[in-house]
């Protein structure tokens, strides 16, 4: 049995919890703009115009800042992007010659959840002026303040009334196209998703990717939580990187050098015995976090704590944002490194796959080796909405100790890992949605005969009710191997790139975020007239063989 130790606090629970971090880090203003949080005595958050007048005022005041537009929304609002460098780069050809590591963090993609985006033009402001610690040396530093510039205006105190301010209200989940744009990254519908990758991701390539929200969840006393990119077929090095090496350095930084205490997000697996374990969300990629892990990148999901006071969560997030740039300026050569050694291992895997590689397609929970210290309330259980019982914490604490976290995702079923895919369709929604994410694709410029590994579909489940604006679809059906001739201008993606995991992930039938999954083969999997079901028209090249080929023009 884990022990449990149990202590009583002040802290009275109504409808909104006020919980703060073991210290009080001070937030530098003492130079350049105040931020709408700031001026207001943290009782507001920032519109669009705001932040664009704030980053308008940092350019006024530093040689070390550009912006750029990362894209424009359905409603026509522009998503800027602060570039901080010394010397600072007129774009990603300036640092071909330079070893300075590119890294990038985001905030407001749910514009309910806004302690982010305070936070990150705070810390913008106090990099140029000096006050926050000098990473210009090693680093250059994106910040998208706003991400979701529609929601942002939707600004109402009816709005996400559960967390603790501000008390002039936030803004809502959704962008002008009513998309959650954090189940936009396999899809991407969203034009803010969009110009993520195209003018952020593709163009800059940084190492590092930050996303930051405010979680509804569990009780605890920690205002602050994050955790990486959780996808099984990620990158085994950079996810052991994040679970060992940086949840031990960022929990002691938190603590030692900014008074904030940090654990990893999640919520209890049973609030009735909240030792048995503490879980964060799924590894599916629509979750940019998981999407970006599974890019070779290392990835963090920043979740604040929605009961602690509106400025608690403010300082908390800034001082997550310093942490992580602090083991970045210190460790550029490593995450570098393990950045590099992904991407190569995963072009030597497709040029030759072995026995042993193969794609995800089925895993469960497992817990890292480290153990958590959570420290939370005692429970008790009241009746909720439509009758279900919840947990609902009383005002007594109570620390729990070594809690296992349940965040890897072990494989308990694989499919095999080939060298390619060959496209038996000529669709361009489904070659132009590849090409949007980077991969490459390629054409037949003479027949080829080669094995390959097929699906024949056997069943379509829709689900019942819409998700983003899709029934999305698991399919079921049964592999076989056989030789078949692929025609000239036939389509073929490659394995043996930098994307060719997250290539394999979207194009296998099996994977619970693929391309099937949002609808884009939905045509070719049942006939019009009849629910017989058909072959996937995607195929798997399991025989080395050389293809006489040439590149898709991106631009086609």
């Amino acid at each position: 049995m884990r022990k449990v130790s149990h202590g009583i606090n002040g802290i009275t629970f109504g409808l909104l919890v006020n919980v703060c971090c073991l210290f009080a880090a001070p937030i530098n203003a003492q130079q350049g703009p105040l931020t709408v949080a700031e001026s207001s005595g943290f009782t507001a958050t920032s519109r669009h115009t705001d932040v664009t007048a704030f980053i308008h005022e940092l350019q006024k005041t530093s040689s070390h800042i550009r912006v750029e537009t990362i894209a424009t929304t359905a409603e026509g609002r522009q998503v800027p992007m602060i570039v901080i460098g010394d010397p600072v780069p007129t774009s990603p050809a300036d640092l071909k010659y330079d070893d300075r590591a590119v890294v990038y963090i985001q905030a407001n993609i749910h514009a309910g959840e806004v302690e982010g985006k305070e936070a990150a033009l705070m810390l913008a402001r106090d990099i140029l002026n000096g006050s926050a610690p000098s990473y210009l040396d090693r680093l250059v530093i994106l910040i998208v303040p706003n991400f979701n510039p529609d929601g942002n205006e939707r600004i109402s105190t009816e709005n996400r009334t559960n967390q603790h301010g501000p008390e002039q209200g936030v803004g809502i989940r959704y962008n002008g196209l009513n998309l959650d744009l954090n189940r936009d990254g396999i899809k991407l519908e969203a034009p803010e998703v969009q110009g993520l990758v195209e003018n952020v991701l593709l163009r800059w390539d940084p190492v590092f990717f930050l996303d930051s929200h405010t979680h509804n969840g569990s009780y605890h006393e920690e205002p602050v939580t994050w955790t990486w990119g959780l996808n099984p077929n990620g990158d085994r090095a950079i996810m052991n990187y994040m679970e060992s090496t940086l949840l031990q350095y960022v929990t002691e930084r938190m603590r030692e050098a900014y008074g904030f205490l940090t654990i990893p997000h999640g919520d209890f697996m049973n609030v009735r015995e909240p030792t048995r374990g503490w879980i964060p969300l799924g590894p599916q990629p629509r979750y940019l976090s998981n999407y970006v892990g599974l890019r070779n990148r290392l990835s963090i999901l920043n979740e604040n704590y929605p009961y602690a006071e509106y400025e608690t969560r403010v300082q908390g997030a800034y001082s997550l944002f310093l942490t992580f740039l602090d083991h970045l300026h210190a460790n550029k050569d490593v995450v570098v490194q393990l950045v590099r050694d992904a991407d190569r291992n995963t072009i030597a895997r497709g040029a030759n796959p072995g026995e042993s590689d193969g794609i995800v397609v089925e895993f469960e929970r497992a817990p890292i080796e480290q153990l958590l210290t959570i420290r939370g309330y005692e429970m008790e259980l009241v009746e909720g909405y439509g009758g279900r019982m919840r947990g609902r914490p009383t005002d007594q604490t109570v620390t729990y100790n070594d809690v296992p976290y349940y965040s890897r995702y072990t494989p308990t079923r694989t499919v095999p890992f080939p060298h390619g895919y060959f496209i038996a369709v000529s669709d361009e929604a489904v070659i132009d949605k590849l090409m949007q994410h980077g991969i490459a694709v390629e054409r037949l410029l003479a027949p080829a005969t080669t094995t390959v590994q097929s699906f024949a579909v056997s069943g379509v489940t829709p689900s019942s009710r819409a998700n983003q604006g899709h029934y999305t679809s698991s399919v079921e059906g049964e592999y076989s191997t056989d030789q078949r001739e692929f025609p000239t201008g036939t389509y073929y993606v490659s394995t043996a790139q930098p994307l060719g995991t997250l290539a394999a992930y979207m194009l296998e039938p099996e994977t619970d975020d693929a391309l099937v999954v949002w609808n884009y083969f939905d045509r070719y999997l049942t006939r019009q007239w009849s629910v017989e079901p058909q072959e996937y028209p995607v195929f798997k090249q399991i025989e080395q063989i050389h293809l006489v080929k040439e590149p898709v023009d991106v631009r086609r």
